[in-house]
Order: structure tokens, then sequence, then C-alpha cells
């Protein structure tokens, strides 16, 4: 009887450790798959990523007389104008009004300032292009800027699903014209409806009063 426990025993180890080698060798190939396709993806987004790169510094180096400089997030950026005197950016909340186009990086017109035009901005409250996100935080009022944006800060893998493609990079020239704080900008919008609705109001109190006369009796 001792042995038979005894012969068991052992048996029901070995059972659990063989279950135990072959789950732990049937998940290896999943772990294995898992990390080729995330060494493949890095590569393959160093190769985009360079190639996209290339480009942007052709367009730099095509004319030296442009003065470019690199952003921290990866971007590069030229004034066409500069405002020298103020010194307030837009921050977080506050309502920006610009005008923008976009061309590809070989200068080609995707979406002119006409078909773009106007934008109001809730600035970081309201889903953007991430460069553009980023860009107007760097401008001043009444400034305009040509920035060059590598894909991953533009429409990335997917493209704008119309005219941008997968990953392309873009050349945008953002005009901003002017930024006030959201409570101003509230405070407008009141106003322009408080306008309006004394407008309709003086509409109604002056138009004329038709009098009916009986066709029959007059």
């Amino acid at each position: 009887m001792k042995y038979f426990k005894l012969i068991l025993f052992v048996f029901l180890v070995a059972f659990f450790a063989s279950s135990c080698k072959h789950s732990q060798e049937a998940r290896r190939p999943l772990s294995q798959a898992s990390g080729t396709f995330i060494k493949k993806s890095i590569e393959r987004n160093k190769k985009i990523i360079a190639g996209e790169e290339g480009k942007i510094d052709s367009v730099i180096k095509s004319n030296p007389k442009i003065k470019y400089l690199a952003s921290k997030k990866g971007y590069w950026y030229t004034y066409i104008i500069q405002n020298k005197i103020d010194t307030i950016k837009p921050k977080k909340g506050d309502i920006a009004f610009f005008n923008y186009e976009i061309k590809d990086i070989k200068g080609n017109i995707i979406y002119s300032e006409l078909e773009l035009r106007p934008q109001t901005y809730a600035v970081d409250k309201q889903n953007i292009m991430a460069g553009i996100r980023d860009g107007i935080k760097l401008m001043h009022k009444n400034e305009k800027v040509t920035f060059l944006f590598p894909s991953h800060v533009a429409y990335g893998f997917h493209g704008d699903e119309k005219k941008i493609g997968p990953n392309q990079p873009l050349i945008c020239t953002i005009y901003l014209l002017n930024f006030i704080s959201e409570e101003a900008f509230d405070k407008e919008i009141q106003l322009k409806k408080a306008a309006k609705l004394d407008a309709n109001n003086t509409e109604i109190q002056n138009e004329p009063i038709n009098e009916h006369k009986d066709s029959v009796t007059n």
C-alpha cells in the first residue's frame, strides 16, 4: 500500500511536470513570433522615418537662404512673417484664429488656404494634426510660419483618407491671425447672440401692419 501511494505520487508529479513543460513549449513560438513582428515593425518604422527625413533635408538644402529651425518634436519651421514685438503665445484653452494651407513635400498644393479657412481652434482641447497643435504654440499673433512635418506629426500611417496618403510628409504654412482667452471668446459669442436677438426684435417692431378691408362692405 505504501509503495502504491509512492508510485502514484511520483506519477502525478511527473505528469504535472510534463504538462507544464508542454504548456511552456507550446507558448514559445507565439512569443518568438511576437518578438519577430515587433523587431520588423521597428525596422520598418526606422526606414520610413529615415526616408521622410531625407526628403525634408532635401527641401531645406534646396534653398540655403531660408533658415529652418528644428523643433523638439521632430519637425522644422521657418518664419515668413515674424512678430518680434509681442511675447505672448497661445496656451491651453485659448481660442486661436488662423488660416493655413497644406502641400506635399514637392510643393504641390493638397488643400489650399481658401478650402480650409477660416479655422477656429481651442488650443489643446480639440482634435487637430499633431504638428499644427504643437506649432501654433510656438507662434505669436500675426506671424506666418512654414512647417515641414514628417508623417508621425501629420496624418501618420493612414493619411486623411481623402487627399493625403499614408506616411506622407507635409509642408504646412500657417498664418496666426489672433488668439484670445476662452472667457473672452465666450463673451464675444454672447454679445453677438444678444445683438442678433435685438436686431430681430427691431425688425418685428418696424414691420408695417397691413389693415384688412372687407371687399363687400367697402
